[in-house]
């Protein structure tokens, strides 16, 4: 049986560390593939184009949406996020595990187009705590900070829509539920329609040399 990767969509508040999870979790299985979403926002310090987004423009951005050359997009705090499709597709067909790391309105999008997509939202253990990351992290103004924070209100309103909740206290441990999440994920029957389908065939001629 052909093993078709799991789609797996991580989401959570800005500043809840998701980027470092899904770091982590490349650095220590290897069998993911991680999905680099465009996006019109400027580079922070240190971003570099193709590796942590695709930056582009506007208008490029909404020609690749006239295309349908996106699985997903969203509008958050001003800017276009999007996750190009082929790469995906390719990617899921060869077998790998796919992660998308993108806001909530583009992860319903994504569950409505590929219902068998498991969506996993990481939250820090409190809005306290979600408020020191940001202004530890140092790159952004208290403006923006405080829009992140309204923001994040919101996004809580869609968490009930995601398959697991992953608490992000300690990295370690965070990394390990997220992967057995994964492999859990694989022997769920939404998953495993093809290979349903294909047994059910085999036992059906079974049944029909029997008669």
């Amino acid at each position: 049986m052909d093993r078709k990767g799991v789609l797996t969509v991580i989401s959570g508040f800005s500043g809840a560390g998701k980027g470092t999870l899904v770091k982590k979790l490349l650095q220590d299985y290897d069998n993911f593939a991680l999905s680099v979403s465009m996006t019109t926002r400027k580079p922070r310090p240190g971003e570099k184009d193709g590796v942590e987004y695709f930056f582009v423009d506007q208008d490029e951005f909404e020609k690749k949406i006239e295309e349908n050359g996106l699985i997903e997009y969203a509008r958050y705090c001003d800017h276009y996020y999007g996750t190009p499709r082929s790469y995906v597709e390719q990617q899921l067909a060869a077998g790998r595990d796919v992660i998308l790391e993108i806001e909530i309105q583009g992860a319903l999008q994504v569950k409505k187009k590929f219902p068998e997509a498991l969506l996993l939202f990481v939250t820090p253990p409190s809005a306290a705590v979600l408020k020191q990351r940001l202004e530890g992290r140092g790159t952004e103004t208290g403006d923006v900070i405080a829009k992140r924070l309204a923001r994040a209100y919101e996004e809580s309103e869609g968490m009930d829509a995601y398959d697991y909740i992953v608490v992000n206290d300690d990295l370690e441990l965070c990394v390990r539920q997220l992967h057995g999440m994964i492999e859990a994920a694989r022997s769920e029957p939404v998953r495993q329609s093809g290979f349903i389908r294909e047994i059910r065939e085999e036992l059906k001629g079974f049944r029909e040399g029997a008669e």
